[in-house]
Order: C-alpha cells, then structure tokens, then sequence
C-alpha cells in the first residue's frame, strides 16, 4: 500500500505562479499513490479557476472514496472564518483532502484548537520579527477497508507556530485513541521528524526532508504509524511541478 502526503500549494506552481488543473492531476499521477493526503487544498477559490482541487486529484489517481473539509470559509490572506462544515455549496473553501483506492468505512472530522492570538515569530526573509496570524485546523481520519484489513488513516496541517502545533498533534491524538489499528497519522505538521514522533508516540516511517521543495533542509511533511504497519522500502521525496513542499511517498506493508 503506498501511502503520500502533499502540501499542495493550493496547485500554484513556483515556477510560473499559475495554478493548472492540468498540472495538478499529472502530479498526483505520478505518485501513484493508494491513500494520499494534501493538504492547502482550494474549492470554489477564484486563484485557483474555482475548481474543486479534490475532485481533480480523486479522478487521476483513481480514489473510489475521497473527502475535502474546510477549515476556513473564504479566502487565504483576505477575509475569511473558520469553517464549520455547514458552509453552503458554492462558497469559497480551503482546507484539506483524504482520497483513497480502498473503499472506506466510516470517516470522522477533528477540528483543532485556534491559537487566537497574534504571536511574534522571526522572519528568515527579512531578518525581521512580524506578528503572526494562525489560520483555523483541522484533520479527517478514516477507517479504510485496506488490502489486509482495515486501518485507520488520518490528514492534518498543523499550525507553523512552534509549540501550538505539538497542542494540536496531543490534542489530536486523544481524539484518536481507541481508533481501529494500524492506525496511520501523515501530513504537514510544521515541525521536524523527532518532535513530530515525541508528541504523538508513533513511528515514524518515512524520513527525508520535504521543505523547500527545490532543495529541501527540513522535514515537515510525514508519515507516522502505530501497530503493525512497515514500511516495505525507504521513502521518496517526490519534486513535482509545483508547490513550495516535495511530496512524501513511502510503501507500507502489514507484518
């Protein structure tokens, strides 16, 4: 089963600046992944064409069940609210998306802790503190119907304040416990390997850095296990065509 983590970029390319649905879905495949999750994904935006980014990355990879949920409601960096997921069909929507070639089961939303408060961080652009603005998170779990039995698998994004994500990834998993095993965690959650594999207590099983995709030093994209769950070959770090992160890749096999 090969499992992938994307941050999408909302399928904005560096390279041009343009988002090509076209593009989007040569990349996803090109992963040729089973399960897959992205994350910064656009419905109904107007930067990207208004499409449905999900159902895009859905028909060319081949899911037979896949699911978008909002975390915010409007436009990134504009005006916009937290998403609640009784948005009317239609509206502006960002957030993040699970697609799957295995059927699945039951699906499940976790809305995380905003961190309400502006914080100051320091900026490596400008060499200069600025005062930052989190936007609302949320992950999607489900329990899938995989080739040896089911598991469950969880998408998140974290927030990219030090020390708020590892809140949300505690508060996350206590949302999971009890859950069907194996149970799969993946996603951009905004800080390394080591603390990523602290904060949760799974295994992590796939290591190599993900950020910035054209020559990446950090790791902030992963893929985490618990129960019995392998991985059957090293990871990739796949660069594609767009986005600012590679995509995370890695076969995993049942022992």
């Amino acid at each position: 089963m090969r499992i992938a983590t994307f941050n999408i970029l909302h399928g904005r390319s560096l390279s041009d600046g343009r988002v090509d649905v076209d593009r989007l879905a040569a990349a996803v495949k090109t992963l040729d992944a089973d399960v897959l999750g992205l994350q910064e994904v656009d419905r109904d935006q107007p930067r990207s064409l208004g499409a449905d980014l999900t159902a895009v990355a859905a028909e060319a990879m081949g899911a037979v069940d896949s699911q978008f949920v909002a975390a915010l409601s409007g436009t990134p960096g504009g005006t916009w609210m937290a998403a609640t997921g009784d948005e009317q069909p239609g509206s502006a929507s960002y957030g993040i998306a699970l697609l799957s070639r295995f059927p699945v089961v039951s699906w499940r939303v976790v809305r995380l802790p905003a961190l309400r408060a502006s914080v100051p961080l320091w900026s490596e652009h400008t060499n200069r503190p600025f005062l930052a603005r989190d936007e609302p998170r949320v992950a999607i779990a489900a329990v899938l119907e995989g080739p040896d039995g089911q598991l469950t698998v969880c998408n998140t994004h974290l927030s990219f304040i030090p020390g708020w994500n590892s809140v949300q990834l505690r508060r996350l998993m206590r949302s999971l416990e009890g859950t069907r095993e194996p149970l799969v965690l993946m996603g951009d959650l905004n800080m390394q390997r080591r603390a990523a594999a602290r904060a949760t207590g799974l295994t992590s099983v796939a290591a190599a850095p993900t950020f910035p995709a054209p020559r990446p030093t950090r790791q902030l994209d992963h893929v985490l296990v618990r129960g019995r769950l392998r991985a059957a070959s090293p990871a990739e770090a796949v660069q594609l065509p767009l986005s600012d992160h590679r995509a995370l890749a890695v076969t995993c096999e049942r022992f």
